[in-house]
């Protein structure tokens, strides 16, 4: 129970405390636990998308405030985390230049347009998966986005120099819970587009297969995987997913 009420604490707003000290272990077993958040979310999420859609919204409407109330229910801190790792990968010089990029504190044109595109993306998708009544894939598409974050924290990963939240969650998972969260979510794909049983797999499959080049290349930019990171990469494969799903809808 320690570690669904750290992964609870750390991945949401809700009111509740995780355990008084955490060391690496309890961190490992949060992470491992992220994709059942996940499930709380993807469910709320659905559940308000299917309210103002009932209540005469557009779609559209309803995609973009969807999206903007999983921002407000995660603090916004993956959206923050994209920032930050998009002004990283678009600064030059060393792994060091690319970190004080990442911890500046301000969001940069690159940083910007991530949020931009990333928030737009997913507004519309959502919106177009509403449409067809595609219930179930909005809920995957939040639960791939933090499956992925159990991809990338990973054996054999480092944490980048000067990172206490990435010291604490990389290395951390061990391939049986990878392998089980990524076999689940790609047999979950499945139902997600009744009339092509085919799409959703491989939409999983893209969107994790892209997470895991996307924190390859983050670990050898910026030496290592940090908080940013994890935000950044759970925003995209969000993104990714909500966009394969919707894809003939």
């Amino acid at each position: 129970m320690n570690g669904v009420r750290l992964a609870v604490s750390w991945l949401t707003v809700l009111p509740v405390r995780g355990p008084n000290s955490v060391d690496q272990d309890a961190a490992g077993r949060a992470i491992g636990l992220a994709p059942l958040v996940g499930v709380g979310l993807g469910v709320g999420g659905v559940g308000l998308l299917w309210v103002l859609v009932w209540c005469g919204a557009s779609v559209a409407v309803a995609g973009l405030v969807t999206v903007a109330g999983l921002a407000l229910v995660t603090r916004g801190m993956h959206l923050d985390g994209l920032a930050d790792t998009m002004d990283g990968l678009g600064s030059y010089g060393s792994p060091e230049r690319a970190r004080e990029v990442m911890k500046s504190g301000g969001a940069g044109p690159f940083g910007v347009a991530a949020i931009v595109f990333a928030v737009g993306t997913q507004a519309f998708s959502l919106a177009a998966l509403a449409q067809a009544e595609r219930w179930f894939a909005v809920l995957l598409a939040v639960v791939v986005g933090r499956v992925v974050v159990v991809l990338a924290c990973r054996r054999g990963i480092s944490a980048a120099p000067d990172t206490g939240f990435g010291a604490l969650v990389a290395g951390t998972q061990h391939p049986i819970t990878i392998a089980l969260w990524c076999a689940l979510a790609i047999v979950a794909g499945a139902l997600a587009v009744p009339e092509q049983r085919w799409l959703g797999p491989l939409v999983v499959l893209a969107a994790l297969s892209i997470s895991a080049l996307l924190v390859r290349h983050c670990v050898r930019r910026f030496g290592g995987i940090s908080g940013d990171v994890l935000g950044a990469t759970l925003e995209i494969s969000v993104a990714i997913t909500a966009v394969g799903l919707s894809l003939g809808a």
